[in-house]
């Protein structure tokens, strides 16, 4: 019987590991469960204080944990089938061995010795490296007839697209080419700059994975970058973008959406890094990091409700890139329950994820359904399954009390 993840984790916890992210890692890193790392270590911190090492003896002492090596025919599975179908990362293995004289054979598996860093801790020595310099005042925000809204979306901060030129349609996705990008982004912005405020929408997915994992970690990444490089890099994209417009408009505001698939608390961390930044560097930006899966904000009548499209734990399809009746229903309880209805008189629904550029203003008479296309280029997986792709970014001229908006894409 295969041990549950509550049970796992507090046996991990009963042998002397006592960090809840630390624990929440292993038995994701295991196998046990595909949940988000943030509700695993929830769970587990909650478990623990309940924790009574002599009923857990009692409970699993009669109950060996084992991951059978026989697989569902009834054939033994070699090292790499036996990752593959218990989710294990066969790259983070250092040794193995087949152990075949019980009554279970399984593999008894040692993983390479990586440093883990609790999340929260990253947070907390962003925060106190900056602790002691004081914030700088916001100025007010400017009135005006018409706004501006710059929108990007799956940027994937460290995909590898390349494979070293083996890919289909091989792009070298690095340091280089995303800056270049952000830096051709601005400069598209300042020139078609039609107020004095804009609002800088990220549909989420800026990074491509944290130690080459999805959020749910079970799909693995090709990945050309570190965490560390990741980071580095993704934040002075960021940063370069800010300090560029900040220079042009009267007022910003960035608004970063943190559930996604691919970025999850790893987004997290680079977003709020960047909002500690902003806070002592600028008087005119304005930082929202958004934790929910869906978020709205408003522009004099307009709401422009934002997700990424797919979140980092329930959602296995997400929104699809053409409206159905099941979408438009999930939106239109949304909007009911903000009381959005109420409070604007034009909706737009942007979204991420798909990499695809469609604007539906039909199918719903209430709210407009908007695909963003990536910021990045094409995936190998997305090259070899699909097609080589286009790679953009969305520009918007918006009468702020008027049904009118200018849509313009601009692609790479």
């Amino acid at each position: 019987m295969i041990t549950s993840y509550k049970q796992r984790s507090l046996e991990i916890y009963a042998s002397g590991v006592k960090s809840p992210t630390k624990i929440a890692k292993s038995v994701i890193k295991e196998g046990f469960t595909k949940d988000d790392l943030r509700l695993v270590r929830v769970n587990i911190s909650n478990w623990i204080k309940k924790f009574s090492p002599e009923s857990f003896v009692a409970k699993v002492s009669d109950k060996p944990f084992v991951l059978s090596a026989w697989n569902d025919d009834g054939y033994m599975m070699d090292i790499d089938q036996y990752c593959e179908h218990y989710m294990l990362p066969r790259k983070d293995i250092k040794k193995y061995k087949l152990v075949s004289h019980t009554g279970t054979p399984f593999y008894n598996i040692e993983f390479k010795d990586n440093e883990i860093v609790d999340d929260v801790d990253v947070l907390k020595s962003i925060e106190s490296l900056i602790h002691k310099i004081p914030k700088i005042k916001l100025v007010q925000k400017p009135k005006s007839k018409v706004t501006d809204r710059l929108i990007y979306t799956d940027v994937h901060v460290g995909m590898d697209s390349s494979r070293k030129g083996l890919a289909q349609y091989a792009f070298d996705w690095d340091k280089e080419e995303l800056l270049k990008r952000t830096r051709h982004m601005a400069n598209v912005a300042v020139k078609n700059k039609s107020s004095n405020t804009i609002y800088v929408d990220d549909l989420g997915d800026y990074m491509d994975g944290y130690n080459s994992l999805t959020t749910r970690g079970g799909h693995s990444l090709p990945q050309n970058m570190t965490n560390e490089e990741s980071f580095d890099n993704g934040l002075k994209a960021k940063m370069m973008l800010a300090n560029e417009l900040s220079k042009h408009w009267d007022y910003v505001v960035f608004n970063n959406i943190c559930e996604d698939n691919h970025s999850g608390s790893f987004g997290y961390i680079v977003n709020s890094a960047f909002k500690s930044l902003c806070e002592i560097s600028f008087n005119n930006v304005e930082v929202v990091n958004h934790q929910k899966f869906i978020n709205h904000y408003f522009i004099g009548k307009h709401c422009h409700v934002i997700s990424h499209g797919k979140d980092s734990r329930n959602l296995k399809f997400g929104f699809k890139p053409m409206l159905d009746s099941k979408q438009v229903e999930k939106i239109d309880q949304y909007l009911k329950n903000e009381k959005i209805y109420s409070k604007a008189e034009y909706i737009e629904f942007a979204k991420g994820d798909s990499h695809q550029y469609l604007m539906d203003c039909c199918h719903s008479d209430d709210f407009d359904y908007f695909n963003v296309m990536a910021f990045s280029p094409s995936s190998e997986w997305v090259q070899t399954n699909f097609k080589k792709g286009r790679s953009g970014f969305v520009l918007q001229s918006i009468k702020n009390n008027l049904n009118e908006k200018t849509t313009t894409p601009y692609w790479f």
